[in-house]
């Protein structure tokens, strides 16, 4: 077991870069030289790539196996941040832009490999909660390394550094993966498949509605894309303007890359942990319904600091703990989250189980993106009070679907004590 969350950890860590790089590090460098928050928002385009993922989920299915696609694609993110040391920043804005639209390509790529390698190794309620605490920790980690770490160091050490750095990282774990003896039993079992997978699957690579068919037909799905679609929504608004409020008011760029992308992201590897060991004592129901209530009460709690606008000590201890206390109970939710993700996905068939996790997955992803874009032209038109306040309410909306949920929908099943 400790291979498989070590595997799992170590790959979910570097696939979490690209987004520590564009989450944490490109919203402080633009707001520094200017734009405006619904331009920043607009960046959010560049994760485009994971929306698109589910198209080609199928492929990674039933082409080769997972060791080749997580080769072949954490190979591609060291020759990308390779190429990518020789940009100046300044002067290739647009450099810069197509080295995070290639890096998110290739993680999302990497993301069903690795997702459809993990449904297959997890075997039983205690390995999934332990296995997603490692993806969701591991992909935390992977970000506070590259948008709080790199962010706090990057004026001093200069882009080409910190590139050359994060080249050397994916071409170690590229050769750590081309050796991984826990996926021998993958390859060995995606070679006798093939020719079994011809037939049957070949139909579906023809009409690919009937993937689709058998995707919504997996029980638990319908509820599971709603939830997934929204659970983050008001907490996505917060998380991604919050920062700037307190950098327009409160904290400079290197403050915050310290206090909310190492500090704050740090509470949030701290919740996603809880998350496996508390569900091996408790039903996801009942500690869904308790996690999202206090989510909104700490939502509460940070709408009320946007009425401070003079720089104390105080208000920046405040806007701290609400930081940390708000990404802790993210952290908590995610992997709550992924773990109904996948274990909805374990009760559809073997071959299409790697597709039915990218489809929610990709759902999850949409959700937040759509939402991250628009955020900020909100605060630009009605400002950070009025946006917060809707924030507030679509978090509070959430709670109430899944209070719902636990008594007399899809979640209801999970109640009694493990």
């Amino acid at each position: 077991m400790n291979d498989k969350l070590v595997f799992l950890g170590l790959l979910y860590f570097v696939q979490g870069i690209p987004y520590g790089l564009q989450s944490s590090l490109l919203p402080v460098y633009l707001r520094g030289a200017g734009h405006s928050l619904t331009r920043i928002g607009f960046t959010k385009i560049l994760y485009f790539p994971w929306v698109l993922k589910v198209l080609w989920a199928p492929l990674v299915d039933r082409v080769g196996t997972k060791r080749r696609w997580l080769v072949g694609t954490v190979s591609g993110l060291a020759l990308t941040c390779l190429s990518s040391a020789a940009l100046a920043p300044e002067a290739h804005i647009w450099g810069v832009a197509g080295t995070l639209l290639a890096m998110n390509t290739l993680a999302s790529v990497q993301d069903i490999a690795v997702d459809g390698a993990a449904v297959g190794l997890l075997k039983g309620r205690g390995e999934l909660g332990l296995g997603n605490t490692a993806q969701v920790v591991g992909y935390k980690a992977g970000s506070v390394f590259a948008g709080g770490g790199l962010l706090a160091v990057i004026d001093v050490a200069g882009w080409s550094w910190m590139f050359m750095l994060l080249t050397f990282v994916y071409a170690g774990v590229a050769l750590f993966v081309w050796g991984a003896p826990v996926l021998d039993e993958d390859t060995v079992r995606g070679q006798q498949a093939d020719g079994s997978k011809k037939g049957g699957q070949g139909a579906d690579a023809v009409r690919p509605w009937r993937v689709w068919r058998k995707l919504l037909a997996v029980p638990g799905t319908p509820w599971t894309v709603l939830y997934v679609l929204t659970y983050k929504l008001g907490e996505q608004g917060a998380v991604t303007m919050f920062p700037l409020f307190l950098l327009d008011h409160h904290m400079t760029a290197r403050e915050l890359g310290f206090w909310n992308g190492v500090i704050a992201m740090g509470f949030s590897i701290c919740g996603s942990s809880l998350g496996g060991l508390l569900l091996a004592q408790f039903s996801i129901g009942a500690l869904m319904r308790r996690v999202f209530v206090l989510r909104t009460i700490s939502m509460v709690f940070q709408s009320s600091l946007l009425t401070v606008l003079e720089p104390s000590p105080l208000m920046k201890g405040m806007a701290v703990l609400s930081m940390s206390v708000q990404h802790f109970l993210g952290g908590l939710i995610t992997t709550l989250t992924f773990t109904t993700m996948m274990h909805c996905t374990q009760r559809a068939e073997e071959s299409i189980q790697a597709t039915h996790y990218s489809f929610l997955a990709t759902l999850e992803v949409l959700g937040k993106l759509m939402f991250s874009a628009l955020a900020g032209g909100l605060v630009d038109w009605f400002g950070f009070q009025v946006a917060f306040l809707f924030f507030l309410t679509l978090s509070a909306g959430t709670a109430l679907h899944v209070w719902t949920a636990t008594f007399t929908g899809a979640l209801r099943e999970h109640q009694q004590p493990k």
